[in-house]
Order: structure tokens, then sequence, then C-alpha cells
């Protein structure tokens, strides 16, 4: 089965009845207005308001196939399972059906749509945990179902409980969860993964991650929510989240474990071993024509999303892929050519040409441009970083760290160059040095969670709805051309980019200053309004230019002043923003000026 199929067969079955879902266009990529992370990494992320009762335009029952990027996984990509990039199929229930429902239509759709045998196929449940029962529910549903108690395993709340911040201990105040039944596609023992697996000394089951059984379907219950004591309630509305990776489920119909083998990425993999005469099917090759593979199609799509390598936030994380990638290719053939990355980026454009947004003759010279002017300069600083293996006389693991970080060197290529030299490193020991890192990192993103826009904290949603009157005021002083490019919003400080034909005068960003403060002391109510694309634009809604939307949107108001197309939420009232001052104006690019605002604190 092509992923065209799939797609094909996934949109006609949750439309028709008795399901009766509606498509609604997928989420963007690289997130502008959420600080809490870079990108969408799953198809609920986007829907956060409507899971906990705001009203969706396009209704109770919906589907999308969302772009997806998690570089947590980045140091796993290599082996057959895990990819950064992927696409998530998923469908929600917004307060309508739930368990009884929904796991019937799942299960009718892997057996009979997608003829997966179910002796094949295994179940998890939620064991309890955390002051939540065990959902007996679910099993007994399963059970009915046919599925017999050697194919449902039961865990608790590190693999079956989901929250976009994890279990419910690190559950935030208003963080939204629930428990969670995940299907796996079980490959077989006959291949020997787990004799050949770190966890052979444990019985095999299905999150014992040998690469026996692979995850095809993850079903949330959505219907608790943090309350600000600790402690979990009920939501007013119970959810469905349902979610199943395109790559992972095509492997499953194609009774294949290597996800690399599905149509969308062996054409990928094809123009690699064209490219360098190597063999795929030399194992020795697999691990880096995977990470190539991997990381050129994520490149891709942030290049598109309008990502350029950069030395933080997403530019940081495309330069780390374009350079991993870099450094797989030298050491499979030795060269760098700008030849390489263009005749890649076609089979990944042509793949999904027509598709989530990508147009292969308008998209193939922008994405030649970006990544071969970063890889003309990106071989220099590989030149130096071999240089500088060279010079090393005693290689340890501290010195390979520092290549993997600063030069971007895998540590199976530093321990190969090492064994050349005589040295054995200790994995164990990178591996520390690298979990320090990591921990570091992890610290920073806690840091950023707790002051992002999803913990809908009072400042943030103040600073959110401030965000469409200070569109709107530099709309009034610089003309209708004035368009908001992005925010990045904190409990401490309004991030807004704008575009513009000049960098503002003093006088200006006053002028834009007390446009807004006005419009805050006056008082405007704020109010959304469910409306067709069409009479949006009529009426001259504003919205982002790189965004897409439905047949219907949310628009929302404050006043007769302004008017655009969002999301939510806001207050109901601009005085309970209190008033605002620019604090910093910088450009950051051609016609693009970064504001920087701060509750004033001299006259709230």
């Amino acid at each position: 089965m092509t992923h065209r199929e799939l797609r094909d067969k996934f949109k006609i079955f949750w439309e028709a009845a008795p399901r009766n879902h509606r498509l609604v266009p997928p989420g963007p990529l690289v997130l502008q207005n959420d600080a809490t992370t870079l990108f969408t990494s799953s198809g609920m992320q986007p829907l956060v308001p409507y899971l906990t009762g705001e009203t969706h335009q396009s209704g109770k029952r919906i589907y999308n196939i969302q772009p997806c990027i998690r570089t947590q996984d980045i140091d796993e990509v290599g082996d057959n399972q895990h990819t950064t990039f992927f696409e998530m199929m998923g469908n929600w229930s917004l307060g309508d059906y739930f368990k009884e429902e929904h796991l019937p239509w799942m299960w009718e759709f892997f057996t009979q749509e997608l003829g997966l045998p179910e002796k094949k196929l295994y179940v998890t449940i939620f064991e309890g945990g955390s002051g939540v029962e065990k959902d007996s529910e679910t099993y007994e549903i399963w059970r009915k179902l046919g599925v017999s108690d050697d194919h449902i395993d039961s865990y608790g709340t590190e693999y079956n409980w989901w929250s976009r911040s994890g279990p419910p201990d690190k559950m935030p105040a208003g963080e939204i969860g629930g428990p969670a039944t995940e299907v796996f596609y079980d490959f077989g023992d006959e291949l020997g993964f787990h004799e050949k697996s770190i966890f052979k000394d444990k019985k095999c089951h299905p999150n014992c991650d040998c690469g026996r059984f692979l995850e095809i379907g993850n079903s949330v219950f959505i219907q608790y929510k943090m309350e600000t004591n600790g402690s979990l309630a009920e939501l007013s509305q119970k959810n469905v989240d349902y979610g199943g990776g395109i790559e992972r489920i095509l492997a499953a119909v194609n009774n294949n474990p290597d996800i690399f083998q599905i149509d969308i990425l062996s054409n990928i993999i094809g123009a690699i071993e064209k490219f360098t005469g190597l063999n795929y099917s030399d194992q020795g090759n697999q691990a880096s024509m995977r990470i190539i593979a991997d990381h050129i199609r994520a490149a891709i799509f942030l290049i598109i999303a309008g990502v350029v390598p950069a030395n933080k936030e997403h530019g940081y994380v495309l330069r780390r892929m374009l350079r991993r990638s870099a450094v797989k290719i030298h050491f499979l053939c030795g060269e760098i050519t700008p030849n390489f990355y263009s005749t890649v980026s076609l089979e990944v454009l042509s793949a999904y040409d027509g598709l989530q947004g990508i147009n292969k003759s308008v998209h193939q010279p922008l994405v030649e441009s970006v990544v071969n002017k970063e890889m003309i300069q990106f071989t220099k600083t590989l030149d130096k970083g071999l240089r500088k293996f060279e010079k090393k006389q005693d290689i340890n693991e501290s010195i390979a760290f520092e290549l993997y970080q600063s030069y971007g060197f895998p540590f199976e290529i530093i321990q190969e160059l090492a064994k050349q030299k005589g040295v054995s490193l200790d994995e164990e020991l990178f591996d520390q040095e690298l979990r320090t890192h990591k921990d570091l990192s992890r610290s920073a993103s806690a840091g950023k969670f707790k002051g992002g826009l999803a913990d809908h904290s009072d400042q943030v949603l103040k600073y959110h709805t401030a965000t469409h009157l200070l569109h709107q005021a530099l709309k009034d002083v610089f003309g209708p051309t004035a368009r908001q490019e992005g925010s990045n919003i904190t409990q401490e400080r309004l991030r807004f980019d704008v575009q513009l034909d000049r960098k503002p005068t003093d006088d200006e960003i006053k002028q834009v200053e007390g446009i807004v403060n006005q419009k805050i002391v006056d008082g405007l109510a704020v109010e959304f309004k469910i409306m067709p694309r069409e009479e949006a634009d009529r009426i001259g809604a504003a919205s982002f230019f790189n965004e897409k939307y439905g047949d219907e949107v949310k628009v929302y108001f404050i006043g007769d002043y302004s008017k655009e197309f969002c999301g939510g939420p806001h207050v109901s009232n601009t005085k309970e923003i209190g008033k605002i001052r620019i604090s910093k104006v910088k450009k950051i690019g051609s016609k693009l000026i970064r504001l920087y605002v701060e509750r004033d604190s001299l006259i709230q």
C-alpha cells in the first residue's frame, strides 16, 4: 500500500456515515504563538481550546493529517522505527462520542479497511495510578471486540497516560489529559528481535522496545484537567483524541518492520543509493542512510515553513539536521556536493507534491537555495572538525562529545575513527556527557513551558489579547501592508514580529503604544464569531499569511477596532490587560521588525 492510498482510506472511512467526521486543516508545523515548544508534535496540539469546551467551527467530529516534528527523537533516528518528522493521522470527538463508539470504529479501520490480521494486533490499557482508577471500561470493550486476554496488557502512567507534559505529577495547573489505550502490530518473534535486543533478559511485551512490536494507534480519553491544588478534576466534556503515524501504519500494512521501506521513504533511500553507489541492504550503510533520509525530509518541511538555518530555536534544529546528515554523507562517500542535496530533495518534494501545501515546482528552488548555502558553509566546519580530531593525541569520551556537539559527529563515527588510532571509547561515559547536556536542555524547556501560552495563566492571556491590539495599531500607523509574522509570549513579556517597509522611528513607536493603551483604557469587549472563511475575508479580518484555514473560521472581535482570525483564548475585556509599553525595537531581517512589549508597572 502506498502512502497516498492510505490517506484516501483514512479520509473515506472517517467521513462516511455513521462516523460523519469533517476535515479540518492541520496546524502549522512551526509554531508562532506558543512559547511552550518550537514545533507541532501532535495533532491535538492546536485543538486545546476545543478540548476544554470552546466550540469548533467544524463541529464536534473532526479529523486531519498533521505534520509533526519531535526533536527529542533525533538521537534515536537510525533504527528501523524512529523519525524526527512524521505525519499523524488523527480524529477527535469534542464532547460527542466516547469509548463505546470510538474503539469499535478504530478496530474496524485496522482490521477491515486496512486488512490487518487480528492475531497480529495487541492492545494496552491504563492500569490505574495517580488517583485514577484502572480503565476497566476500555478493557471490557476490547474483550467484546474479540481481543483475547493474552493480547491485552496494562500499564501505568509511564505508558498509558497522556498529556503534553507527561504523567499527572508533571502536569501544570490547567493542563488536560487522560488515560490512553494503544494498538500494537506484532511482527513476530521469528525475526529474532528479542534475542538481539538489550531487553532479552526480560519478557517480551508491546512496550519492551526490542523492535518486535510497533505502536500504530493511540487513543487518549481526555477527560481530566489539573487543578491549582494538584488534583485532577473531570472536564465538563469527555473527548477522544486518536493518533496514528502514517509511516508506522504503512510498515504494519506491508508487514515490514523497517519503516524506511515504505514508499514515501524508500524512494529517498533509493536516491541516496544512486548517488553514493552503495546498497541500503548492506547493514553497515542502513543507519547512515536512514538518518540522511529522515533529516533531509524534516529539513525540507522546515524550510517550506519559513525556517532558515540559525544558531537558536527553529533555525538551530534545521541547522543541526542538515549538518548531521552532511557528516553521514561525508563518511558514506567522502564528498558533499550541491548535486546530492538537489537529487535527494527532489525525491522528497515529488513524494509530497500536492500534499501538505507542497508544490514541487514552486518549492524546489527555495529548498535548493537554503540547503546549498548551508552546506557550502558547513563543509569548511566539517573539515575543521576532522583536522581537530587528527591533531588529538589522546581521544577520550569528553573529546568525543565535543566533536559531537560542536561539529555534529555522531558517537558511532567517532568510535570508528578512534579504532583506527587503536582507541576504544566507552559509550556509557559518552552517554553520561550526553545525559548531562540533555538534563540541562530539559530544565530550560521546563522553564519555557511554565511561561507558555498553553498554561492559560492570566498574564499570558492578557499579552495574547494585546497582540490583536498591537497588530491593528501597527496597521493604523504604517498602513495595511504592516503584517504580523509571529509572536512569542511568556509571563514576563510579549515578543511581536511584524513586517514593515522600514524601521520605525521613536515617535512612531510611541504613537503605536499610545493607540494600544487607549484601547485598553476604553474597556472594549472581546468576543468571537464562527463564520464562513469567505465572509471573514470580506469583512477584512486579519490573518497569518502562511496559515492554513478551513471553510469556517473563528474570528475574534475587540469592540469595533480589531477583527482577526484566532483560535483563542483571550481576556473578555481590554481593561483586564493593563497598560503596556514597547520596551525594545529590533530589526531582525529584511523588512522584519521585532517589538518587545512589557507591562507598564509605573502606570498599572
